[in-house]
């Protein structure tokens, strides 16, 4: 049994799978999905996990190079746009592309999805993978 890093299999499965510019997408609980993508769902009740613990924990395992965010975050939620950012080194990269982009044409893009509980408007992230160093994220 796996005692340190991500304990959920199917999430270290697909990281693993994970190459140079894949992306992947951390969920809130209401984006829609495509069905062609797979998704890990790990939502439990409101707000549990958020967007936020996932990041946190993904992050600990996970080096990106990019993010992608929807111009929505910084206007419906300026705090979790904040919040997203303090997770990484000032500099990194950041896109940012209109709602119905990230909806209806990036979630198609991406490697797999991780949906969480939060109930926070556009809690959503993509991470593109790099190979060089790990950002961490204090909660």
């Amino acid at each position: 049994m796996t005692e340190t890093g991500i304990l959920n299999r199917d999430i270290a499965a697909e990281l693993a799978k994970m190459g140079h510019t894949d992306r992947l997408l951390i969920a809130d609980a209401g984006l829609a999905i495509p069905l062609s993508t797979r998704v890990i769902d790990l939502s439990l009740d409101v707000n549990v996990p958020t967007a936020l613990d996932v990041l946190a924990v993904i992050l600990r395992n996970f080096s990106v190079e990019k993010i992608i965010l929807s111009r929505a975050t910084g206007e419906v939620s300026p705090s979790r746009k904040r919040a997203f950012l303090g997770c990484f080194e000032p500099g990194i990269p950041l896109e940012e592309v209109e709602h119905p982009v990230f909806r209806d044409e990036l979630t198609k893009q991406v490697k797999f999805a991780v949906r969480t509980g939060d109930f926070t408007a556009n809690s959503n992230i993509i991470l593109v993978s790099a190979g060089g160093p790990r950002w961490y994220c204090e909660k």
